[in-house]
């Protein structure tokens, strides 16, 4: 099939690539060419030019712009973050490495950290030497993660920090939570829970190793405020000296300082004092409960503190006890046993008493051995608790049966040895009070009629007689400056003439301020201050009425100078003080009798004459049966004082009543209320005693002699003149011998007779009655 033309029909190739070209076909080829000439483009290169040449973009919309700027921006602000964050992180690293070496190389031994008190402690200890109170800041003694109980180590733990054991002193996990639950219970994210791990709160309690300087901070607790700061710079300072200790100490050290430096409640410091304050053993002794109520303490040491509220205490012990079994610490039989039977507390920590009396001796012992000693302290004191208790009974008593609910009135109590030893002190209502205001020691109130006694005693040292008689009639006293003063009985009756012992055993004002007269107001002013009236007397006629003010410390110290024979004496409650651990004591007793203030003779009798009180007077409700008992009322005007202090067998006790804003009692006097506190506390007092009979002497039967009104006479139109054939009738009922005058019998109405017929009546009443009983 030649063509027609003589061509020859193209090959299989130049129809595939085109005339003149292989598949490599170049330059010269031939086929049909022009040498030299361009070869027409293949389609598959005009597709590879195709593909070289740059897209032509479609047009974006608003969508696609603003994508494309945020993807921009985001890729921006990583590379940014990326670019800063892993120097910022190198950085910090660096500052926290630097801080931890710096704490680390500052960190002492951990013997010098478990004892951090910047003030000593001082123990309590009653007359038989046993502990009754603590003030100060109490150390037991140091002790180690290894020698504790196994429980109140596993019990710490796992209240507080369960993953303590394997953190580097913080845990993240730990913050976070806390975190959560503080803004999820409305609070900032570091107020309540703070997430601390057992080392962070080490450091704390260390401040971070800042030692109290009384030039920084004015005292102790103004320091601890400031080493409990929880601002953000603060938990960061906490976390590198927590990471600090961590490369320093073991997790045993640690956990030394933490249990040795903890503050517990009660004054007590480390677990050791607590477990010895709370139970009365070493903290090597306690079983599950009682690991678990002192590790419940950690949270609030005040608040659950087993003294302040047991049963609280015990309530915070039941969840501790939970975590110890959640943790595997106690096997399910262990926590329920610890449940069924919880911890108490020591039968010494449940006694709780003589706050008043233990306030009172750290006031009145030296200071720098007391409030503000450097040193841990012992002090045997006075105290009885047996009358201690005996004291706070009678006053919770009479308070709960005889005043109404609701009274705000108060009340407060002294027991004391005649030589001055108090025995017992209550300073108000609330008796197991500590650091409260005292009454019996720091209110100085009126002393009304409980004054007049040392009236007496200067008359009588001055060789009057209980039968001398003094004038019962209205007196008027010109003062210089002030002009008449007219005083008044409290009834505003007049009894005449009337003895010493009618005038004392019926609180009659007129008579009390006749014989002040006489005798002379210094005199009785002197004889006070001496029997222990440290406050400012008055120098006025008034000084008989009991206007001056006084403690009832100090008026129960006065008379217990009448009961001793005469001499003064300084109440005292320190016996012996001395360093903890050590026998010798550096301080003895820093009271007791003093030197004579009267005669034996004046006192016995001023005793004689304030048993008529109690025996038929204003003070009958102090009765005893068995006991002889001597005492003297006083209610100051407008009844805003009410006071009953006297004296049996041993022991002289005083009793005031008031309100502390000075309102005036509703229907109290001296020998009311006040004497039956007195006898209700005496009572249990003498309660087992063998009876003791009072140093008094009884007048002998003579006639009332030296008696005492204005002019000095006794006419006879009083009734006072001796009449022979008057005396011989009373010597024949009486039996008196030849020589001696009758002797009148007590008024037991209180209704004073200073009649020759009245005493005559009453002998004949006295024998009558004899007669028919």
């Amino acid at each position: 099939m030649s063509a027609s033309n003589g061509r020859k029909p193209p090959l299989t190739a130049e129809r595939r690539y085109g005339a003149g070209g292989g598949k490599g076909g170049g330059k010269g080829s031939g086929g049909g060419g022009r040498p030299g000439a361009a070869k027409p483009a293949t389609p598959a290169a005009k597709s590879r030019r195709r593909a070289a040449k740059p897209a032509k973009a479609r047009p974006r919309g608003p969508l696609g712009w603003l994508s494309a700027l945020v993807s921009g921006l985001l890729r921006f602000v990583m590379r940014v973050i990326w670019g800063v964050g892993w120097r910022v992180a190198v950085a910090l690293s660096l500052v926290v490495g630097l801080g931890v070496a710096y704490y680390a190389a500052q960190l002492p031994p951990v013997t010098n950290l478990v004892d951090g008190r910047a003030r000593g402690s001082v123990t309590l200890q009653d007359r038989d030497g046993a502990t009754f109170a603590w003030r100060g800041d109490q150390f037991g003694g140091m002790v180690t993660a290894d020698t504790i109980s196994q429980h109140l180590r596993n019990a710490v733990v796992a209240t507080e920090d369960r993953r303590f054991w394997w953190h580097p002193g913080i845990d993240p996990q730990g913050i976070a939570s806390a975190v959560r639950i503080n803004l999820s219970e409305g609070r900032g994210p570091l107020s309540g829970n703070g997430g601390s791990t057992i080392t962070q709160q080490t450091a704390k309690l260390l401040c971070l190793g800042k030692p109290f300087d009384p030039e920084v901070w004015k005292n102790e607790s103004e320091y601890e405020a400031d080493c409990r700061r929880t601002t953000l710079w603060r938990k960061v300072q906490e976390a590198v000296y927590a990471m600090a200790m961590e490369a320093r100490y073991t997790k045993e050290e640690i956990l030394t300082v933490y249990l040795n430096r903890a503050y517990l409640g009660a004054g007590t410091r480390g677990f050791e004092a607590a477990s010895q304050r709370y139970f009365g053993k070493p903290a090597a002794q306690v079983n599950p409960a009682e690991a678990a109520m002192l590790a419940g303490l950690l949270k609030a040491p005040t608040t659950y503190a087993p003294t302040n509220n047991l049963g609280r205490s015990q309530s915070r012990a039941n969840v501790i006890v939970g975590l110890m079994q959640e943790q595997g610490y106690l096997a399910a039989a262990e926590a329920e046993a610890a449940r069924a039977n919880p911890a108490t507390l020591s039968a010494t920590a449940q006694q709780d008493q003589g706050g008043y009396f233990a306030d009172w001796v750290m006031e009145t012992g030296p200071e720098f051995f007391t409030r503000d000693t450097t040193e841990d302290v012992v002090i045997r004191t006075t105290l009885d608790p047996r009358i201690q208790t005996a004291a706070e009974k009678a006053l919770l008593q009479v308070f709960e049966e005889r005043v109404s609910p609701g009274s705000e009135a108060q009340a407060a109590i002294v027991v004391m040895s005649a030589d001055g030893a108090v025995r017992a002190m209550v300073g108000g209502r609330n008796v197991s009070a500590s650091g409260a205001f005292n009454r019996a020691t720091q209110a100085l109130r009126q002393t009304g009629s409980a004054f007049k006694p040392f009236i007496y005693a200067a008359a009588l040292d001055l060789e009057k007689e209980p039968t001398s008689l003094v004038d019962d009639s209205p007196l008027t006293i010109n003062i210089p400056g002030s002009g008449p003063w007219s005083p008044e009985n409290y009834d505003r009756q007049y009894d005449g003439m009337v003895t010493l012992t009618e005038a004392l055993a019926e609180s009659r004002n007129i008579p009390a301020v006749r014989v002040s007269e006489e005798v002379g107001r210094e005199n009785v002013r002197t004889v006070a201050s001496m029997f222990g009236i440290d406050s400012d007397l008055a120098a006025g006629p008034a000084l008989a009425l009991g206007v001056s003010e006084s403690t009832l410390l100090e008026m129960t110290g006065a008379y217990a100078g009448i009961l001793n024979g005469g001499s003064s004496v300084t109440p005292y409650g320190l016996v012996e003080l001395r360093l903890k651990g050590d026998d010798t004591p550096l301080m003895g007793t820093g009271g007791g009798i003093g030197e004579r203030v009267i005669s034996q003779d004046a006192a016995e009798k001023l005793t004689w004459m304030m048993s008529r009180v109690v025996a038929e007077g204003t003070g009958s409700r102090a009765q005893i049966d068995g006991w002889e008992i001597a005492g003297k009322t006083g209610t100051t005007q407008g009844a805003r004082d009410a006071w009953f202090v006297g004296f049996a067998g041993d022991y002289v006790a005083g009793v005031w009543m008031g309100y502390d804003d000075n309102r005036p009692l509703s229907g109290v006097t001296g020998g009311g209320l006040p004497a039956t506190i007195w006898r209700e506390t005496m009572v249990r007092v003498l309660e087992g005693q063998p009876v003791k009979p009072l140093p008094m002497r009884v007048p002998e039967p003579s006639q009332a002699t030296g008696a005492i009104a204005d002019s000095g006479n006794v006419s006879p139109s009083n009734g006072q003149a001796s009449d022979p054939e008057t005396d011989r009738l009373l010597r024949e009922m009486l039996g008196t011998p030849e020589g001696q005058q009758p002797q009148p019998q007590p008024q037991p109405t209180g209704e004073a007779s200073g009649s020759r017929e009245r005493m005559i009546l009453d002998v004949l009443t006295n024998i009558l009655g004899a007669a028919t009983n």
